[in-house]
């Protein structure tokens, strides 16, 4: 028995212009541009700029173009960080930096946040507040230090003062911003459901303000180590700050290089820490990552 086919009627509906499904090998090659660059792992990507730049300063050395008296290389800076490391002055210096960069931290951040809450929760308390700030940020915590020298003597009081203003401003800035920028329509959403005045701050003020507070952490790290810098500077007998005074006195420039490359790893680490508690804190929120 045969079979006819019949010729496509005027009724049947024209297939003709309906894609074939991709095969599955087809399939896999349509591969987004953001995923064939994340072939290139992200950590090599951002270690390239610091080892080119590692490798350019080892070759003027190497050259003769930077010599010793003017910057040493990387080679005899590694050795003296080992030797500093070796008889216990670098780590000593270090637990004592650390130990003033924490106080003025938590003495900033208890001021700067406590002063934002006020200023930021209620009209009163910005009439209050926010005017006296404003005119004291201005003024340049490093020409406060002779001051302080005289009001609290040359101990650990006026170094832990300087950290203690330097971290005060950001985070007043950054969380008064943050309260007063969230948006009305979930405050007016909050009211709605029936939520008190302290519910409304608990459960929609705070979580609005909190990745702007987060930020001038984030700041105010950066700052407090900058003050430090200049603190441990002015009649200190310990810390990184001293080891570069005395370097300065020496003229070791390797010293001096490898206090630095301290202070930049220790700002470099609590940055870390702070952007690891904003992907902690702030898991709710989606937010832009490149492209």
């Amino acid at each position: 028995m045969s079979i006819s086919h019949a010729p496509p009627s005027a009724h049947d509906p024209d297939t003709s212009g309906i894609a074939a499904p991709l095969a599955p090998d087809a399939l896999q090659r349509l591969v987004p541009d953001s995923s064939r660059r994340a072939r290139v792992p992200r950590w090599l990507r951002r270690t390239t700029g610091p080892l080119l730049l590692l490798l350019l300063w080892q070759l003027l050395s190497t050259t003769g173009v930077l010599t010793p008296d003017v910057l040493a290389s990387p080679g005899r800076i590694a050795r003296v960080g080992a030797d500093l490391v070796g008889d216990g002055s670098l780590p000593s210096a270090v637990a004592t930096s650390l130990g003033r960069v924490a106080a003025g931290l938590v003495f900033g951040t208890v001021i700067g946040v406590g002063l934002a809450l006020g200023s930021g929760l209620f009209r009163v308390g910005e009439d209050l507040v926010d005017a006296p700030v404003q005119m004291l940020r201005t003024v340049p915590f490093v020409g406060l230090i002779p001051l302080f020298i005289i009001w609290f003597g040359i101990g650990e009081t006026p170094k832990i003062a300087i950290i203690t203003l330097g971290v005060t401003f950001p985070l007043y800035l950054n969380v008064y911003a943050g309260i007063r920028g969230v948006d009305s329509q979930l405050i007016e959403a909050g009211e709605s459901l029936g939520l008190s005045r302290w519910g409304l701050v608990r459960h929609v003020v705070l979580p609005g303000a909190l990745p702007g507070a987060l930020t001038g952490l984030r700041y105010a790290l950066g700052v407090s180590w900058l003050a430090l810098v200049f603190a441990e500077q002015v009649n200190a007998d310990s810390g990184i700050g001293f080891l570069m005074v005395q370097a300065r006195d020496f003229l070791r420039t390797d010293v001096i290089v490898v206090c630095l490359i301290v202070y930049a790893f220790l700002g470099l680490l609590t940055d870390f820490v702070v952007r690891s508690l904003e992907r902690l804190l702030l898991q709710w929120r989606p937010t832009f990552t490149g492209r």
